[in-house]
């Protein structure tokens, strides 16, 4: 399986955000990258069946037999991809996951059209360039050139493209495991949105391996009052004592939590960086870590991110009528 995981490894580092030179790429993965993207798979309008069915089709031009290709899910738009290339059998099947489905976007927030795939100034822009259509491109890619070589291995080597990772009711790799867990059993997966590379200015500088993932929650936040007409204004108002909560919360820092994962990574990572920044991630790696360092460090969103459970809000609605006292308002998503 080296060859395998080497033939990943190379082409994800000419298919990351950051556009190459045109003939470093790989004109396949490009075009399947380019047809993903443009492929709206949002949960709200999207379709993940369109993106997996065009997934499956490219396999079958690579030669895989109809039968080691699946597209199948709980309704017509959250369908999965699973593909399979056989192998002798001697050992259990490998697994690579990624997921089809993306973030919302709207066309008013974007310079560009979301779902249009635009190469600009040594950049790819689009929803899902980074999370993470060009992992599934990479995916695709090596499948259907495995395919085509013939690649024999001692195992299946299995592929599946999910839907709802991002959010929605049907989250596909549960689904896999609940109704047909035979499609994907495997004895280890490889999950490409658990990692990522880096290099500046066209040097290579890591390859990182996600070891653990912090845990998602939606909380509602919301504030109720009787109403009343805008001519006679109080400070009894749903939309103030909400905005007060909201500011409560991010003005507060959950306590700074540091394992061996994260302090591994800090000491590692610092040889990477520089100045102050350098001296800050050496000083956090510390038992117990150095506290100005951990303030300078918090006050970068990355940087803080690893260091605490955070907690933020990300939506907002309120009152009913411009000329009436607000009787609810609410933070309808604030996200842990």
């Amino acid at each position: 399986m080296a060859q395998t995981a080497a033939c990943l490894v190379a082409l994800l580092l000419v298919l990351e955000t950051q556009a190459q030179t045109a003939p470093e790429i790989n004109p396949l993965a490009r075009g399947i990258f380019k047809q993903l993207i443009e492929i709206n798979t949002t949960d709200s309008v999207g379709n993940v069946t369109t993106a997996a069915e065009a997934m499956a089709a490219s396999l079958r031009e690579a030669g895989f037999a109809r039968k080691d290709i699946i597209v199948a899910g709980p309704n017509d738009k959250k369908k999965n991809l699973v593909a399979r290339i056989h192998g002798t059998g001697k050992r259990k099947p490998l697994l690579f996951l990624g997921h089809l489905d993306v973030v919302e976007a709207r066309r008013e927030d974007w310079t560009t059209d979301p779902f249009q795939f635009v190469e600009k100034d040594g950049f790819f822009y689009g929803r899902g360039t980074q999370d993470m259509k060009e992992g599934d491109a990479i995916l695709v890619t090596n499948f259907m050139r495995l395919q085509k070589e013939g690649y024999a291995s001692d195992r299946d080597l299995i592929l599946a493209l999910t839907a709802d990772e991002e959010g929605g009711d049907y989250n596909g790799v549960d689904w896999l495991l609940k109704e047909h867990r035979d499609w994907i059993d495997a004895e280890y997966c490889l999950n490409l949105d658990g990692g990522e590379f880096e290099k500046y200015n066209k040097k290579r500088l890591l390859t990182a391996i996600q070891a653990s993932e912090k845990l998602y929650a939606d909380f509602q936040l919301e504030s109720l009052n009787p109403g009343g007409h805008s001519s006679l204004p109080s400070n009894d108002n749903a939309i103030y004592h909400l905005a007060a909560a909201l500011t409560r919360l991010q003005s507060f820092s959950f306590p700074v939590k540091i394992n061996e994962i994260t302090s591994n990574y800090f000491e590692r990572t610092a040889a990477l960086a520089s100045g102050t920044v350098a001296a800050d991630l050496r000083a956090a790696a510390k038992q117990p870590p150095d506290a100005a360092a951990i303030s300078r460090l918090s006050a970068i969103p990355y940087y803080n991110a690893l260091l605490r459970t955070t907690c933020v809000a990300t939506m907002l609605s309120g009152g009913h009528a411009p000329n009436a006292l607000p009787q609810t308002a609410r933070s309808s998503r604030v996200a842990a």
